[in-house]
Parts: structure tokens; sequence; C-alpha cells
């Protein structure tokens, strides 16, 4: 079960480790080991259809990151938390995480349909803090203490107001992904439409 933004910021304690709070948010979300190796992800289900697509190394290589992000972050898995880590992910950068670019483009997309505002306070906060993505994936991550990293990634600061850069950036990703994730959708609606006159 998706858990939501407010559950998670009561979920993830700041005295555990990182190994202690990503156990509980993979039994919380119903994520079991976290399919890290997997060849298929399954990310949501909309009633009887599941959301789906191919685990591929680039993805396996950012996940690990992703899913610390959201306990350090403290965003849920519902569909506006999705959408606020993604305005996060891709306000802090991805670094060279190029399916995390990707993912998170198309997270923010839908973000912005369904929690603009949501979505817009991540890409923000996301400016003015780091990510893990700035490095790979270690194993000793995992015991870091909680509160001692979201320090040092910055997420322990009062929220700052957003620059002219910042809502300028923000403009920029808010008008391309929705266009570049749901334009060639229009564009074959469209089509279908008109054969079918």
């Amino acid at each position: 079960m998706p858990t939501t933004t407010a559950q998670a910021r009561q979920l993830y304690e700041a005295a555990s480790t990182l190994r202690e709070n990503r156990a509980r948010y993979l039994e919380k979300n119903g994520f079991g080991d976290g399919g890290y190796q997997d060849t298929w992800v399954t990310l949501k289900k909309i009633g009887p259809l599941k959301i789906g697509f191919p685990n591929t190394d680039a993805r396996k290589r950012a996940i690990r990151l992703h899913d610390l992000h959201h306990v350090l972050a403290q965003y849920g898995t519902d569909w506006t938390g999705e959408g606020e880590i993604g305005g996060f992910e891709i306000g802090a950068g991805c670094g060279t995480h190029w399916a995390a670019w990707f993912l998170n483009a198309s997270a923010m997309s839908f973000g912005l349909f369904i929690a603009p505002r949501a979505t817009y306070r991540g890409y923000i906060r996301g400016r003015h803090a780091r990510s893990l993505y700035d490095g790979e994936w270690r194993e000793e991550l995992l015991e870091e203490i909680t509160g001692d990293m979201r320090k040092k990634l910055g997420l322990e600061d009062a929220a700052r107001p957003a620059t002219l850069a910042d809502n300028a950036t923000f403009a920029l990703w808010a008008i391309g992904t929705p266009l570049f994730f749901y334009g060639p959708l229009v564009g074959i609606a469209a089509g279908v439409v008109a054969a079918l006159r």
C-alpha cells in the first residue's frame, strides 16, 4: 500500500540507520526486498492495469539511491509523493544517473497535473539541497544515521524562498517534461481520431 508524505514524515526516524529506515520503507509500501535485481518492474496499479517496464541496468544503478531519497526527504510513494520526489530529484540533480533523470522527469510531469504545488515545493527544496546521485551506490550508505545524512544533504535546513533562477528552471521543466512525455500520445490520439473520420 503506498504511503503518503504525511505518513513518511512519521515513519523514518532520524536516529535510525538508513538500513533500518529502508527496511520500514520497503515493508510499509509492500516492495518486498526492493526488487533491485528483478528483470521487470511493476510500478503502480490503476484498477486491474499494472504499469511496468524493464528494470534496466541504468535503473538498477539509480533505484537504490532513489529509495534512500524517499527515506531522507520523507516523501510518500502515492501519486503525489512520486510527483514530489520527482521534482526534488530533478531540482537537486541526478548526476550521471540518466535513468533517474528520465524517470524523475516523468514523475514530475504527472505531478504537475495532480499536485502542482507539492511538485513545485519538491523541486525548490531540491534546488537548495544535494542528492545522493552525486556519487554511486555503496552498501556502506546503509550504516549512516538518517538524521546525519539529512544534515549532509541540507535536508534539515529551513525552507528557502525560491530564487528567480529556481522559478525559471522550474518553468522550463514544467513546459518541457509534459511535452516530451505526453506530446507523442496527443499526436497518436489525433492521428487515430483523424483516421476514424
